[in-house]
């Protein structure tokens, strides 16, 4: 009896022995610094990858020393299924207690992908696909298709995303950037309609956003989008065709080597304010804020034409005579070049 009672306590204190040797075993080693190969080390989680994969990549990218050291504390701390997917970034040395931190809170770092004033939606489509961190999810989608998946009740999706930088976490659909830039255009058009001037020759705020594209295509000034926004209006009012540039341009599509020759402003297409009166049907190019913003309180003038200097400024004019003088003095060239607005 007394022997059993001696072996049962023995036994006792071998697994107490045991316990403590492995809980401070997880204690150092969770708490023991990793030494990363280089700074900063980027890694990358995908979608449904497991613990013991994410562990084999930390040891085969030199992170760890070994996988099961990690893959045994994750186990004992209740972690092993919450792993996030990402992209992450070390930066400096961590233990592997803030590793698994990071990794199952998610700290990942953010990609980022940005649409330009001025593009056209093929620009911006192919930036899109051209980026890696993205779900192409709209690869074999038409327009239209992607107009109904993101909500859009438009016909065209010319000039309808918002022109800014956005931040993704990877594996983020093309879709879901597609809306949110759609939305954050539809909110700062919304904006802008609501404080417009008075007596604007625009029906809807849509009109509005296709003069803005109109805007961003001639002015790459924002000092002069308030003036140029108020020549065409100008004309609009008095009935005098745009003859916008970059509207011809823009209906002639990959015809265009360059140059817009006499030939180009004769040639009808829907997109031709040369040959046709008003707006365009769609916007030609994503305008920014501050066309949007020109185009719904412009500058207060007379002005009826506008012709480019060369040296990045605007020269306005009041009647055909004066325009045609500063055509003679600043385009010597012989060529018609994008930006007259005469």
């Amino acid at each position: 009896m007394i022997r059993r009672v001696i072996i049962i306590k023995v036994l006792l204190f071998l697994t107490t022995a045991v316990f403590a040797t492995a809980v401070g075993w997880l204690i150092y080693y969770a708490n023991t610094p990793l030494q990363l190969p280089h700074t900063p080390l980027e890694f990358s989680v995908k979608q449904g990858t497991s613990l013991r994969s994410v562990a084999k990549q930390l040891t085969n990218i030199g992170v760890l020393d070994h996988p099961w050291s990690f893959i045994v504390m994750a186990r004992v701390l209740g972690k092993a299924g919450e792993i996030k997917a990402g992209n992450y970034e070390f930066t400096n040395s961590l233990s592997p207690y803030r590793l698994l931190t990071k990794l199952t809170r998610g700290d990942v770092t953010l990609r980022e992908i940005s649409f330009i004033e001025g593009w056209t939606f093929s620009q911006l489509r192919k930036a899109l696909n051209d980026n890696p961190g993205i779900r192409h999810d709209s690869a074999e989608f038409n327009e239209k298709n992607i107009l109904e998946h993101i909500g859009a009740t438009e016909n065209s999706a010319e000039g309808l995303f918002f022109p800014d930088t956005y931040f993704f976490t990877d594996g983020i659909s093309d879709l879901t950037i597609l809306k949110r830039a759609y939305n954050t255009m539809e909110s700062n058009l919304a904006t802008a309609w609501e404080s417009r001037a008075k007596d604007l020759p625009f029906s809807d705020s849509y009109q509005a956003l296709i003069m803005a594209s109109i805007v961003e295509k001639e002015s790459g000034r924002s000092t002069e989008k308030r003036m140029v926004a108020g020549v065409f209006i100008n004309r609009m009012k008095l009935g005098i065709k745009l003859q916008a540039d970059p509207t011809v341009i823009y209906g002639m599509g990959e015809k265009f080597d360059g140059n817009l020759r006499k030939r180009d402003l004769t040639n009808d297409t829907i997109y031709n304010t040369y040959t046709r009166e008003g707006l365009p049907p769609t916007p030609i190019a994503l305008p920014g804020l501050a066309s949007i913003q020109a185009v719904l309180n412009p500058a207060e003038t007379k002005a009826l034409y506008f012709v480019s200097r060369g040296d990045g400024t605007t020269y306005f004019s009041d009647s055909l005579e004066e325009h045609n003088r500063a055509v003679t003095k600043y385009q010597k060239s012989g060529h018609h070049n994008q930006g007259n607005g005469d």
